[in-house]
């Protein structure tokens, strides 16, 4: 396998980009502390990356047991993507405009201005969105979203409801080769 970000499956659907064989995007959400002390150091080991969806609020008060804006840049400087999930974590789904603009375009701004590279992507925080939420990201100009639903299968037409296969902290090595091979047929 090897790892691309999200910009590139988002180049490939729009315009045909072409991607390595067995590609595949890791993804990591909420900018866990252990992101940069377990996750950053295997993937620079391994020669991969990983996008890092991070709830900027957290970064912004120094929240025990999450992601640093320094720890955040040392990863980006290693080639991780750094991309939005939020000001701080509440569910998308049910949200009026303003306070879809305040999660949405608030989390992005941040990101751009600690960082200085510019957010394409969001993850809806717990996987809930609605459509008010999906337009929302289109009118700030993101490129798209990952949800938290099951799947591998990617189109033009859902870039704003990507879907994963989620893997969680105690699962085992044959159960996820077993996922990554039924999403792989």
């Amino acid at each position: 396998y090897t790892t691309i970000s999200l910009d590139d499956l988002a180049h490939h659907l729009v315009t045909g980009y072409p991607l390595p064989p067995k590609p595949i995007i890791l993804t990591f959400d909420d900018g866990y502390a252990d992101h940069f002390t377990h996750a950053f150091p295997l993937l620079s080991q391994y020669h991969f990356t990983g996008t890092f969806f991070v709830v900027t609020r957290f970064l912004d008060e120094g929240k025990a047991g999450y992601l640093t804006w320094e720890q955040a840049r040392s990863m980006q400087a290693k080639g991780m993507d750094i991309e939005a999930h939020g000001r701080t974590h509440v569910e998308m789904r049910g949200l009026g405009a303003d306070a879809l603009r305040w999660q949405m375009q608030g989390a992005r701004e941040a990101i751009e201005s600690k960082l200085e590279r510019p957010v394409h992507f969001f993850a809806y925080p717990a996987g809930r969105y609605d459509q008010a939420a999906v337009d929302a990201l289109r009118s700030a100009g993101y490129w798209g979203a990952v949800t938290t639903e099951y799947g591998a299968e990617h189109t033009w037409a859902g870039l704003f409801t990507l879907k994963r296969v989620r893997v969680h902290g105690g699962s085992d090595l044959e159960p996820f080769i077993a996922m990554c091979m039924a999403c792989a047929r």
